[in-house]
């Protein structure tokens, strides 16, 4: 038997497109086993009654995947999994999902807790690094890709740094989200992103006044806004309050770093709920 704990997370925060992501205080737990064969899954919490839970479901689509990536023959398995990370909210649900069926079938097979190859791996399930580097690593993170796979850097954020994080009662597409970007944008946005992309880790380790600049985003949130119009609603509303805010990835979740003292009830109208977290600075857990 193992135990994965395995981060929500929020990518891009603002301007670090598919790059930079948070560890959030919000976990999912996975108890993973072997069995003589078959496979068994018993969900409770986000998800209960949606998800499959046969060989469909995306934890053991992650652990067959990392059995054959370790040239392991594939055992029968057994899993409870407590959800707390809402589904399609852009709070990195199905990289928490990856992360603890990498984590789970390396330590179920006996690899060493690796997190560079669990990371190689995560990125070759997930599609891009945002969201699986933070959930592995914990702290924030900027995660880039070559040839030889994801790769990510970790930093500690600044003590000050708070959050708060908005979630809708309904659900986002990253699919969808994702298909309203342009194949191209504006050199003076790209140049725009750049700039904000390379000072947002520099605020949110050392210089947190520098946040509401640092946030901001030429690149992808006003190209989706049409498709969740509260969202960026939301998002303008913070920012005009001078309060950092940005969409959670893809959304239609909105990421706030301010503290949970701050009163903005007027602002966040009655179809979000407002919870308050932190940075989660340790990243997937494995116990036995």
């Amino acid at each position: 038997m193992v135990m994965i704990s395995a981060p929500a997370t929020s990518a891009n925060l603002g301007p670090g497109f598919d790059s930079l992501g948070l560890a959030l205080t919000l976990a999912d737990e996975v108890h993973a086993d072997l069995a003589p064969s078959g496979v068994t899954v018993e969900v409770a919490g986000e998800g209960a009654g949606e998800v499959p839970l046969g060989e469909r479901h995306l934890i053991v689509r992650s652990m067959r995947a990392t059995f054959d990536d370790l040239g392991v023959p594939q055992p029968g398995l057994r899993l409870r999994c407590l959800n707390r990370i809402p589904h399609a909210r852009g709070l990195g649900s199905s990289s928490a999902a990856i992360v603890a069926g990498v984590l789970a079938a390396r330590a179920l097979a006996g690899a060493p807790d690796d997190r560079a190859e669990a990371l190689r791996m995560a990125n070759a399930l997930e599609g891009h690094p945002d969201n699986v580097a933070p959930c592995l690593l914990g702290g924030l993170t900027i995660a880039w890709t070559e040839d030889s796979g994801a790769k990510a850097a970790r930093l500690d954020p600044h003590p000050s740094v708070h959050l708060k994080v908005f979630v809708p009662a309904q659900h986002g597409l990253t699919a969808k989200a994702r298909a309203a970007l342009p194949a191209t944008v504006p050199h003076a946005d790209a140049a725009f992103n750049a700039g904000r992309a390379a000072l947002l880790p520099h605020a949110l380790t050392t210089a947190p006044e520098l946040l509401l600049a640092a946030t901001e985003d030429r690149l992808h949130q006003s190209y989706r806004a049409s498709g969740a119009p509260e969202t960026a609603a939301l998002v303008a509303a913070l920012r005009a309050r001078g309060l950092p805010a940005v969409v959670s990835g893809a959304g239609p979740s909105v990421l706030a770093f301010v503290a949970d003292t701050v009163d903005i009830s007027e602002i966040t109208g009655q179809n979000f709920a407002a919870w308050p977290l932190e940075v989660d600075l340790g990243g997937a857990r494995i116990s036995h």
